[in-house]
This record gives structure tokens, C-alpha cells and sequence, in this order.
């Protein structure tokens, strides 16, 4: 059970730091330009995926590759324009341009069929269910992986699914789920907040072993799952609120 000065702790946090001064300097800001859904699907996936490693270089990095990708990210995707992306071309830190062709060749294949990426989440019947972000990304790395002849790309979703703390993925589940109408977008129907997990990194992990929200060391899925549950009991509804408090607490320690 979380005591009441640690309750108190995280209620204070999330809402200190789950505020609009929050988005100009996190990547969340990229895919809130957007008034187009698959648009801000594109650029959620993107953005998450290049979050990690100095948030100045990874703000670089997105706006780099957002000014190529042109206003309308999904008919860029549409078109095949990131084809002619260089193999070789570094996007971020190890993310190259063969990585990222892998990556969107799977997406482009999924936006052939559905309107949006919840349209097609939504007949995988997600909502409500255990651990739904690695089911999804299970589909998602089997999607990608036909795109490209059946090759996988571990640099693309993790594929460890197991054990993977899945924490990109659930960063932009976060933004497109959440519904506060503050930070997060809340553009999703086919999952509801109630089904996120904490986007877990080594700096979240830290502050939640700090708090007694977990005793694992590992960062990974079964770490995951234990903060997130140990945070449903404060927000049964809405757990990864949280995640801003953790944000803050690190920040701080």
C-alpha cells in the first residue's frame, strides 16, 4: 500500500507538472502541431521513438525529420517518400535510415487499409485487457515484419516482448490516450486511460524504487506492471498520470 505522505507526494507532482508549460520542451509537442489524427499518430510514434538521450539532441532530431517529412506526415507516409531516405543516414543517436524505412514500411501497409492507427487498434479488441500495449505491439512487430518480407527490426518495437518495459510505445500510448485535455491528447477511443502503463526509464525507475513503488532492480515489463499497479491504487482510472510525477520527483532527487 502506498502510505498517505507518498499519496500526497505524487497528487502534488502530477498536477504541478501535468500543466502547458510542460510541452515546450518535451517531445509531446511535435505531434500536438497536428489537426490531422493520422498525422499526430505518425509523429507520436516517431517522436517517442527518437525520446531517449538528451532532450535537447532528441527535440533536434524530430525537427529535423519533421521539416523532410513536409505539413501532411501521413501522405508522406502514403506516398513512399521516406524510400529515398539514405540506408546509412543517421536520424537519431542508433536509429538510421534503414531502421526508420523498416519502421514505416509496416505503417504504411497498416494506413493502406485503415483511416487511423486506433481504427485498425480497435479490431484487435484491446480495451480492458491485461498488459494491452505488448499485445499491441506484438501485432504491430508482425505487421512491420511482413511490410519487409518477413525481416524483423529490433531497432523499430522491441521484440523481447516478454520482458521489454515497452517504454517508447507506452510514452505515445500516453499521448494519444489520456484525456485530461492538458498534455496529453486523449485522440484514441480504442484503448482508455485505465489501460496505460508508465512509460518506465532508468530515471523512472530510480524515483519508483525511491518511493517503495517497487523492489526490482531490473528496469523491464514485470517492473513496469508493479509500479503501474501499485500507482492504479491511487487512480484506478488514469495510472499513468503519475508518470508526470515521477517525472517531477526525479527531477528533483
Amino acid at each position: 500500500m502506498i502510505d498517505s505522505e507518498t499519496a500526497a507526494l505524487l497528487e502534488s507532482e502530477a498536477a504541478r507538472i501535468n500543466s502547458p508549460e510542460f510541452i515546450a520542451d518535451d517531445p509531446v509537442q511535435f505531434p500536438r502541431r497536428y489537426a490531422s489524427q493520422a498525422d499526430a499518430e505518425i509523429v507520436s510514434l516517431l517522436a517517442s521513438h527518437m525520446a531517449w538521450g538528451n532532450r535537447k539532441m532528441i527535440c533536434r532530431d524530430v525537427e529535423r525529420l519533421l521539416a523532410e517529412m513536409g505539413p501532411e506526415p501521413s501522405a508522406w507516409l502514403r506516398d513512399g517518400a521516406f524510400e529515398e531516405i539514405p540506408d546509412e543516414r543517421n536520424i537519431h543517436r542508433t536509429f538510421f535510415g534503414r531502421n526508420l524505412k523498416h519502421l514505416l514500411r509496416g505503417l504504411e501497409s497498416i494506413y493502406a487499409a485503415y483511416p487511423t492507427l486506433d481504427a485498425f487498434a480497435a479490431t484487435l479488441g484491446l480495451k480492458g485487457r491485461e498488459c494491452a500495449p505488448w499485445l499491441l505491439a506484438e501485432v504491430l512487430n508482425a505487421r512491420i515484419a511482413e511490410a519487409n518480407g518477413g525481416r524483423c527490426d529490433s531497432r523499430c518495437l522491441p521484440l523481447n516482448l516478454k520482458t521489454t518495459a515497452l517504454k517508447r510505445l507506452n510514452m505515445a500510448l500516453r499521448w494519444l490516450v489520456r484525456r485530461d485535455g492538458i498534455v496529453d491528447m486523449g485522440l484514441w477511443t480504442s484503448l482508455s486511460p485505465a489501460d496505460l502503463y508508465i512509460p518506465l526509464d532508468v530515471h523512472v525507475g530510480d524515483t519508483a524504487r525511491s518511493l517503495g513503488l517497487t523492489l526490482r532492480k531490473a528496469n523491464d515489463r514485470r517492473t513496469t506492471i508493479e509500479i503501474t499497479e501499485a500507482l492504479r491504487e491511487l487512480c484506478p482510472d488514469d495510472p499513468a498520470r503519475f508518470d508526470y510525477a515521477l517525472f517531477g520527483i526525479g527531477m528533483r532527487l
